[in-house]
């Protein structure tokens, strides 16, 4: 298995890419919010990872980490147009979430699904020490 970035521009004119963006022509959009303290606690500074297998390559979308609040806004993924004549069973694209804090080895895996000009939320529920919701993530 090999992993490329999005930002690589060998991979993103690679016939495999191409080809999945073919298949995804569209843009969905993800926004993730992560919490402690059943969200009452807003977690800053989670590494975000936002990836897909694409013809057994790991090819990473996004990575960042939440802002003070908790957040990352508006993340751009590709996705497959919606049929107008059949909304009852959209199409859309998974991607992987990671959220790692590596000080306090914590990782948590998401799937979300991502449809065309649909915005996601994705909560991230994160069970830290006492030193993660003092700061000092």
């Amino acid at each position: 298995m090999n992993t490329f970035n999005i930002n690589d521009q060998e991979f993103v004119n690679s016939d495999i890419y191409q080809n999945f963006l073919r298949a995804n022509p569209s843009q969905g959009f993800l926004k993730i919010r992560a919490y402690a303290a059943s969200q009452a606690l807003p977690i800053a500074n989670l590494k975000i990872v936002v990836s897909k297998m694409i013809d057994n390559n790991k090819v990473i979308f996004f990575e960042g980490n939440t802002n003070e609040s908790g957040i990352i806004e508006r993340i751009a993924l590709p996705a497959p147009r919606l049929n107008q004549n059949n909304l009852d069973a959209p199409s859309s694209t998974t991607y992987e979430i990671t959220a790692t804090y590596e000080g306090e080895n914590l990782t948590n895996i998401y799937r979300v699904n991502i449809y065309e000009n649909i915005y996601v939320i994705q909560t991230i529920s994160v069970v830290p020490t006492m030193n993660v919701l003092a700061g000092d993530l």
